[in-house]
């Protein structure tokens, strides 16, 4: 039987894998929106589970995080993370005095929010830094993604939003943010087997919980995404990209790592849901954020290989240094599961 290449086609389009099933499901949330109270039983449940599925997504893609790190990745790594978490918190504290928690309800801005623009900023695409870098780095700069993954799911964004002065969330909820990331690097450092068992899951969830994610969308709202999340991504690749570049030079690179940091990752656009589900207060901006943090991975996805690519032009490839042994073993795993 000819084989069709869905698989490829999606992967054509940049964070297809997390952009396309998400889109499907708003397609069919808002041209049949009774679909799910009408098959109900487990077609329902593919409706309504995202919740669910990115718990189990957030214990395998913890799994895929080694504690084992040379000196070199923790420093770069960790330098980037900050800087990348940073410009999130500033935004966020900038934002948070001149809109609270709720979205521009009129306007050109009509939709943005605090919410959004937090969430963009805060998580980058781990699968292309990772792809970049392979490209234009070497194998310790690969490697600095271990350290940066930490960024994934809601947790750091509920922090951002309370250092912001905006509502806050109750201690549980923030450990329930980041306990099953957690449980899955505990588990994943324990035994080597149950990291790979663990972190192959993660690439197959993805579009299954962009899915259930999209089935919540109106795509009569996504008109006013389409300028504003074209803006919210350049806006993530020029206002992180700038300080990881210095930042990156700090710590004795190039600039280039820093600029292919400057992404969104594809999962970044189920934490608007999730900060929802946590505090009601931000149910009205995640409406409005989950479409435009994922054209905001759309954008980056897009963006961020032109612009590494003449930065490295500009400023040459990294220096050859040698590598050192654990340094291979140091990287986390899979890279379409990092940038969805």
């Amino acid at each position: 039987m000819k084989q069709i290449p869905i698989k490829r086609a999606v992967e054509r389009v940049p964070g297809g894998m997390m952009v396309v099933p998400l889109m499907l499901g708003a397609i069919i949330a808002t041209l049949a929106p009774g679909t799910p109270k009408f098959f109900g039983s487990f077609t329902g449940a593919l409706f309504t589970g995202a919740l669910t599925i990115l718990a189990v997504f957030y214990v395998c893609m913890g799994a895929s995080i080694d504690f084992k790190a040379t000196p070199y990745i923790i420093k770069k790594g960790g330098t980037l993370f900050a800087v990348k978490i940073g410009m999130g918190i500033l935004a966020g504290v900038v934002l948070g005095r001149l809109l609270g928690e709720a979205p521009i309800d009129g306007g050109l801005f009509a939709g943005i929010s605090t919410l959004a623009v937090v969430a963009a900023f805060n998580d980058t695409n781990g699968g292309l830094y990772m792809a970049l870098m392979g490209q234009y780095g070497k194998p310790r700069d690969v490697g600095a993604y271990t350290i940066m993954s930490l960024e994934s799911g809601p947790f750091l964004t509920m922090v951002t939003l309370g250092v912001a002065g905006l509502s806050a969330f109750p201690w549980q909820t923030l450990v329930g943010g980041i306990l099953p990331l957690v449980v899955g690097m505990i588990l994943g450092n324990l035994d080597r087997e149950l990291r790979d068992f663990l972190a192959k899951a993660v690439p197959v969830m993805i579009p299954f919980f962009a899915f259930a994610l999209g089935a919540g969308l109106d795509l009569t709202k996504v008109w006013q995404a389409g300028l504003l999340g074209v803006g919210l991504g350049v806006a993530v690749v020029v206002l992180t990209g700038i300080p990881l570049f210095f930042a990156d030079r700090l710590t004795g690179g190039t600039g280039v790592a820093g600029v292919a940091a400057a992404s969104t990752a594809g999962n970044a656009a189920a934490v608007p849901a999730i900060i929802a589900a946590s505090n009601p207060v931000y149910t009205e901006a995640a409406k409005h954020a989950t479409i435009l943090v994922a054209a905001a991975v759309v954008v980056t996805a897009i963006l961020v290989p032109l612009v590494t690519a003449w930065t490295a032009r500009l400023v040459g490839a990294p220096a050859d240094l040698p590598e050192e042994p654990a340094e291979a073993e140091a990287m986390a795993a899979p890279t379409e599961a990092k940038g969805a």
